[in-house]
This record gives C-alpha cells, sequence and structure tokens, in this order.
C-alpha cells in the first residue's frame, strides 16, 4: 500500500473525501461565471491587472497597496487573454482548493466521513460561491489559510522543521494577498494553547509566525497611509454579527438551524493535553478573526465580511464533527438494543459506508434548500452595479464630441472599464489618465481650470454616482464642489435617466448664464491641445477599488465648512415632467431586462 509524505496510508476513503468537495465547489463555481459584465470591485482588478509590471508598481505607492501581490499575479493570469472568465477563475480554482483543504483538515483531525461531509458543507455555502465568482483575492486568501491551518496541524505532530518554514511561507503569502489575513495568527495560537502543546511546538510556531509577521511589516506601514480607502466603512453592530453568522452557517432557516445545533455539538468535545482536536483547530479559526476585528472596527471601523471569510473554513468543520458524534451515538445505541451483537458484526462492513452516504444526502438536501439563492447570485444584478450595462446605456445616448462630467471622480469607472460606450465623448475634468497619474481613476483639473473648460459648453452630460445627487453630500475636494457649483448656477436639468448604481444627467446652459459677466474668464477651447489628448487611449479596462460602498457616502462631512453649491438632488426635478418607459432599461445584458426611468423637459 502507498504511503503518503507524512507516513499515514493512503486509502480510497480518504481521496475520495478530498476530490469530492473540490469537484463539488469547482461545479458550482463554473456555473453562470460568465455573467455578461463586471462590477466595480471587479473592474480594479480587471483594470489594474492589464497594466505593465512598472506602471503598477507605481500606484501602489498611492493607492490600493493591500492588493498588490493580488493584482501582480492576475497581470501574468490576463496576460494571455484578458476576459470576463479569465478574471474570476483564479477565484474558482482558490475555493475549489479551500473545500479541499477544509476536507483534508476534517480526515487529518477525525476520519474520512467528517472530512468529506466539512468539505462538502463548505462548497455549499453560498458565502463560498459568492467569492468563488469574485474577481477579487478572498477565494485566494481563504485557501492559503485552510492550507496553512493543515500545516500547523502536521506541524504539531511533526518532529522536524520542515513542515513550519512551508507554514511560515504560506501565512505569510496569504498575508500579503490580504493583510487582515494575519488574524489567523490569533486563532492558531488560541488552537495550540487550548491544546497545551508543549513548548517545543510554540517556539517553532513563534519562529515561522514572527517571519510571516516580519515580511508583512513594509506592507503594513504603506497601507496605514492609504487607509482614507476604507473610510466609507460603518461600525459594526449586532446586524453584522446576525449577518455573518447566518453567512456562515447558512442563510435559510432551514439550514441555519441544524448546523448550528451540530455545531455547538462538535463543540464540546474534550481536548487532551498535548493533542491538538478538530473542535481545537475549528472553534478559534470561526470565532477569533471575525471577534477581533468587529471588537477593533467599533472604535475604527474596519470590519467587512469579506474580510473575514478564511474564518468560514471552522463552521463546516464543527458542523461535521457535530453530525459524526450524533452518528456514532445513534449507531452505539442500535448496536446496544435494536440488533444482535453478533449479526450486527457481520455485517460492520456497512456500517461506516452508510453513515456517510446519510451524511452527503443531508448536503444534498442544504444544498436544495440553498439552490434559488445559488441561482440568483449569478445574475448580474445581484452586485452593486453592473458596468457593462452602464456603458452600453451611456454609449446610447452621448453623442461624439459630447462633454462628460463624472462626479465624484470614481463615477469615472464604468468609462474605464467599458470605454466603447463612451467613444469619441469629451471628459471634461480630466488632466491626466489613471495610468499616467498612477491612481484608480486619474488625477481632475483644479477648480479654475474646470470653471474655464464649463464656461464654454451649452450643455454638459453628468454621470453620477447616487449618493453625489443627495441634499446632504458634501464632497471634500475643491474640485467636486466646483463641479456642483457651477453646474447649479450656470445649467439646468434637460433630461435624466436611472440605473442601479448610476444616474445620467443631461444639462443645458441657462439662457442668462450664456452671457459672459463682469469678470468672468475669457471662454476659450475646452479642448484644446494638451499633454494628455486622448484621456482614454490608456485605459481601455476598468478601475475601483475594494473599496466602494454601493450605499452610504464614501466622503462624510468631517470638519468639512464648505457646504454643497446647487442641490442636484431628485427634489429639483419639475414635479410636472412627463416619466416615460424606454424599452429594456439601459440595457439587456444576457437576457436581464430592467426598466429604465427617464425624465425630459418639454
Amino acid at each position: 500500500m502507498k504511503r503518503s509524505g507524512a507516513g499515514r496510508p493512503v486509502v480510497v476513503a480518504e481521496v475520495v473525501a478530498v476530490l469530492l468537495p473540490v469537484l463539488v465547489m469547482l461545479t458550482l463555481g463554473l456555473w453562470g461565471l460568465d455573467r455578461g459584465g463586471i462590477w466595480r470591485d471587479e473592474a480594479a482588478t480587471f483594470q489594474v491587472a492589464r497594466r505593465s509590471v512598472p506602471q503598477i508598481w507605481h500606484m501602489l505607492h498611492h493607492v490600493d497597496a493591500v492588493h498588490g501581490l493580488y493584482y501582480l499575479f492576475m497581470h501574468a493570469v490576463l496576460a494571455p487573454d484578458p476576459g470576463e472568465v479569465a478574471l474570476r477563475l483564479p477565484s474558482v480554482c482558490g475555493a475549489a482548493a479551500a473545500a479541499g483543504l477544509v476536507a483534508a483538515l476534517g480526515v487529518r483531525l477525525c476520519r474520512p466521513r467528517v472530512g468529506l461531509w466539512a468539505g462538502l458543507l463548505y462548497a455549499v455555502t453560498p458565502l463560498a460561491g459568492h467569492f468563488a465568482q469574485e474577481g477579487r483575492s478572498y477565494a485566494l486568501v481563504a485557501a492559503g489559510a485552510a492550507g496553512a491551518t493543515l500545516l500547523l496541524v502536521r506541524g504539531a505532530r511533526s518532529a522536524g522543521t520542515g513542515v513550519w518554514w512551508g507554514y511560515g511561507a504560506t501565512v505569510a503569502v496569504t498575508c500579503l494577498l490580504h493583510e487582515f489575513a494575519v488574524l489567523l495568527l490569533l486563532a492558531h495560537a488560541a488552537t495550540l494553547a487550548v491544546a497545551r502543546m508543549p513548548r517545543r511546538v510554540w517556539r517553532r510556531w513563534g519562529c515561522a509566525a514572527g517571519g510571516a509577521v516580519l515580511v508583512l511589516s513594509p506592507l503594513v506601514l504603506v497601507s496605514h497611509g492609504q487607509s482614507g480607502q476604507v473610510a466609507w466603512l460603518t461600525a459594526p453592530d449586532w446586524a453584522s454579527v446576525d449577518r455573518l453568522l447566518r453567512a456562515f452557517a447558512g442563510p435559510t432557516q432551514s439550514v441555519f438551524v441544524p448546523c448550528l445545533v451540530l455545531a455547538v455539538l462538535g463543540l464540546l468535545t474534550p481536548v487532551p493535553r498535548g493533542e491538538i482536536t478538530l473542535a481545537a483547530v475549528a472553534a478559534p479559526l470561526m470565532v477569533l478573526p471575525p471577534a477581533v476585528l468587529i471588537t477593533v472596527s467599533r472604535f475604527r471601523p474596519l470590519y467587512d465580511e469579506r474580510y473575514v471569510l478564511y474564518a468560514l473554513a471552522g463552521a463546516p468543520l464543527l458542523a461535521a464533527a457535530g453530525a459524526d458524534r450524533l452518528a456514532r451515538a445513534v449507531a452505539r445505541r442500535w448496536d446496544r438494543w435494536a440488533v444482535p451483537r453478533a449479526a450486527w458484526r457481520a455485517r460492520t462492513w456497512a456500517r461506516v459506508p452508510v453513515a456517510a452516504l446519510a451524511g452527503v444526502l443531508a448536503v444534498t438536501l442544504a444544498l436544495t434548500a440553498q439552490l434559488p439563492l445559488l441561482h440568483q447570485d449569478r445574475a448580474p444584478d445581484r452586485r452593486p452595479d453592473n458596468l457593462a450595462a452602464v456603458s452600453a446605456a451611456v454609449g446610447r445616448e452621448l453623442r461624439p464630441g459630447d462633454p462628460v462630467l463624472f462626479l465624484p471622480s470614481l463615477a469615472r469607472r464604468s468609462a474605464l472599464a467599458y470605454p466603447d460606450g463612451y467613444r469619441g465623448a469629451r471628459d471634461v475634468a480630466l488632466r491626466a489618465s489613471a495610468t499616467a497619474s498612477g491612481t484608480l481613476y486619474g488625477e481632475e483639473e483644479g477648480p479654475a481650470e474646470l470653471r474655464r473648460r464649463l464656461a464654454g459648453l451649452d450643455h454638459v452630460w453628468v454621470v453620477a454616482a447616487p449618493f453625489a445627487l443627495r441634499s446632504g453630500w458634501r464632497p471634500r475636494t475643491p474640485t467636486e464642489r466646483a463641479k456642483l457649483a457651477v453646474i447649479g448656477e450656470d445649467f439646468t436639468l434637460r433630461e435624466q435617466l436611472t440605473r442601479r448604481g448610476v444616474t445620467l444627467r443631461l444639462y443645458v446652459r441657462h439662457p442668462r448664464a450664456a452671457e459672459p459677466r463682469a469678470g468672468d474668464p475669457p471662454v476659450a477651447d475646452p479642448y484644446a491641445p494638451s499633454d494628455d489628448p486622448d484621456p482614454w487611449a490608456d485605459d481601455r479596462y476598468p478601475p475601483v477599488g475594494d473599496r466602494y460602498p454601493s450605499v452610504g457616502d464614501p466622503y462624510p462631512p468631517v470638519g468639512d465648512r464648505y457646504p454643497p453649491v446647487g442641490d442636484l438632488s431628485t427634489a429639483h426635478v419639475p414635479a410636472d415632467l412627463p416619466r416615460t418607459a424606454r424599452g429594456p432599461a439601459w440595457g439587456t445584458v444576457r437576457g436581464t431586462a430592467r426598466a429604465e426611468a427617464r425624465w425630459r423637459v418639454p
């Protein structure tokens, strides 16, 4: 019989227990992978990864350093054939690897059927399926965390030091993919403490963990200077805890309650001194990283559930351990009271397969209950926006030469992601492209130059994020305030089209504003030749960092003494404006049609 590197027999049950969850996760991850459009967070990956390595390095000095390693990795992935499927395929593979590693943990810490159940539960969890189809780093981080945890178990049971080198390297790479994965070390320290491991193990773990933290330190220093990117996050509350718990154990009540009961049952297992058990590994992994991040975020908001996706692995492991404990209790009672002992021994060969298949059936029922959620998650409108649909809608309205103003600058993401809809249009505020400026959205002109450019226009199209049209929005930068002031003072709303995630408005100049006023600067050609004559030439692909909300105000009015000049909210739309439906909304993407609202001044 073949033996593994750790000296354990490789049996068919163990191989099946690991491979089956991998295949299930791959199947669910590839299902509906091409949604016909990317949303703003994926757009950041796609746009940045298409830049050259020096350009990526330049950008990381200004923004998104926390995703630097992931962008460089995706640069290599997208180099042969960039596309929506290629963008998400690494996440699918990462989720499949995570499911297999969760199963491997169950096999090593308990028995094959526990690993099989845990891996399958992980694969059918909607949260895992969601991030398996995101062109971001979180599924890869989850795989790295599960791999590091498996190496921790092997290292604690090994007399050599080779495993610890692998552990340290895995933790370091995982943390470089996303620095909040460093909280995994707290979970591993708790595991060693609960198991009361000897000093030898603590010393080796400390050296490996210390090396990983040392590698991560430069990234922490750089990203600390870019902490404004997460200014949109809000302090979590008990509702956030409830959402995370339901995301881990199952969003539907029929799955949530049984999984929670089984997890509690799996937790009630004694931990012998000097031995790492499944409960000692899974409970700290599931609880500590989210608990620490949520606690810190009560004082300085940093929490989002995707940042602790890797903690999900603990929930199916605990539930599978509880199911195994329940199955063994039922088997003992059946053995004692229902069947003669000799007859039961004659059929011992059937006991384990029957129990394993019963667990697989239970997971199948859980998948059936959550299948509608998985199906809905494949629809483009399940994301905060669909930049392909936005660009297509804008392209039907704009004509070559039309001036466009983005409010605020991050609304430019649809143009960077899908420039075809904006081809021939003129970006009024842009000074330097995103690639040239080393930013996600480009560098805009100052207020004086922006006013000069707008002074020569008789109309302008405004592409606005929803929060920018609210009367309470107070932009921090002078350029954004100038946009609001000029549009509010010199232009009148003529037409409006709305789509989830963006609003397109046509403004025309007031007749009274068309005449020059005393003190106005001379009107010149707003599109005179400049150092960057074609602002779209370098940015054919998308941006947006992973830091921008679908709702809420990413620019909180902290210390802003400048009230907005000119309220662009919908309260200024005339009440008697007719409203008409315009066919299959802002673009029909992959058969998905949404109603488009349009107002026009007669």
